[in-house]
């Protein structure tokens, strides 16, 4: 969701003149007045970009009492379908918020766009701290960053041990077939989205589509369950999961193998785009995670090779369309940020990890 520790308790200050804050998405004269008739707080606010999100866009909000919240909206200009719904993000969190699941608090969502062009929502602020890189996971003991493996693997079999009618999420999509319509969905994405010819995305794809599960089980699947997706406590369980916007009823052996495509163990060569903060001293390796997952779901990781190769693929597929958000500057002013090359070069890597991993 963020690669800052703003959504946490080290939020920057606000601006001192909060009346000459119009940051870029906001009308901060109509979203001033939603929020005030939605929650108790005290205009004016400042709006701060919370900079190094790769999809949705997200700020922190302060009032002139000094209370916090967070507004998450879609990019700016134009959007591929059915892409970069926060309703669904806001629908997800609501649904497990008196769940074994930790959610932030909502405010409420806004789906009048003459408010703000999109639909938006505001959650209350987290207290806490995302792990998106090494200098803040430097600040974290060896046992303090075991712990959090630990508490991260446990959230997410509390994720898939939901009740998905019970929390009123049985209609949020199809029970069956859940790789197969990734896979329709991030080839129609890729193609919309791409920025050059590369072939190996269609050769994984076919693999992929040969070697289809029969028998997987559904659940919640978040999606994009990582550690940088998450808000950790560093005394104890994880404060809150973070950006439900590619969640839907799937297979969780998926979302394990997307916790994995982002974890590093210290030999492995860094994916550009990621981080090699899980190499440190403390965090546990990819076998460990797994096994740690295994064991308290018990399942089989049989077949874990095919989902990591599925997971590599499709964050292949998402990560051009995000290097071509950049591109046409939908990201605000945070387009600078990102090194253009060496993530142009991360999706190459990526379809090539998955072609490692389904033996190709």
């Amino acid at each position: 969701m963020t690669n800052e520790r703003t959504l946490g308790a080290e939020s920057p200050s606000p601006p001192r003149d909060r009346a000459l804050d119009q940051p870029e998405g906001i009308d901060v004269v109509k979203v001033t007045a939603w929020i005030l008739d939605h929650v108790e707080a005290t205009a004016p606010f400042s709006f701060e970009l919370i900079a190094g999100g790769r999809s949705n866009i997200t700020y922190t909000v302060t009032d002139a009492d000094e209370r916090r919240f967070v507004l998450r909206r879609p990019p700016l200009g134009p959007l591929l379908p059915s892409a970069h719904d926060v309703a669904r993000e806001h629908r997800l969190m609501h649904a497990l918020r008196d769940s074994a699941v930790p959610v932030p608090d909502l405010v409420g969502l806004c789906q009048d766009e003459t408010v703000n062009d999109r639909d938006f929502y505001v959650m209350y602020f987290l207290d806490g701290v995302v792990v998106r890189d090494v200098s803040i996971a430097e600040d974290l003991d060896t046992e303090t960053r075991t712990r959090m493996c630990h508490e991260l693997i446990g959230t997410l079999v509390d994720l898939h041990r939901v009740d998905i009618d019970e929390v009123g999420l049985g209609n949020l999509a199809k029970r069956s077939g859940y790789v197969e319509r990734q896979i329709k969905r991030w080839t129609g994405q890729w193609e919309q989205s791409k920025q050059r010819e590369l072939p190996l995305i269609d050769k994984v794809r076919d693999e992929l589509i040969a070697r289809l599960p029969t028998d997987a089980a559904t659940t919640i699947a978040h999606g994009d369950y990582r550690l940088s997706n998450c808000m950790m406590d560093p005394r104890g369980p994880v404060a809150g999961v973070l950006d439900w916007e590619l969640c839907t009823l799937g297979d969780p052996m998926a979302d394990l193998a997307g916790l994995l495509g982002y974890w590093h163990d210290p030999d492995e060569a860094e994916v550009a785009g990621d981080s090699e903060t899980t190499g440190l001293p403390g965090f546990l390796s990819q076998e460990e995670m797994a096994g740690l997952y295994a064991e308290q779901m018990q399942v089989s990781l049989a077949d874990v090779s095919y989902y990591r190769g599925f997971a590599a693929w499709r964050l292949a597929c998402i990560s051009e369309g995000v290097y071509a958000r950049y591109l046409n500057g939908q990201q605000g002013s945070q387009d600078e940020e990102l090194d253009l090359d060496a993530y142009r070069q991360g999706v190459e890597s990526r379809v090539e990890r998955a072609a490692r991993h389904l033996g190709l």
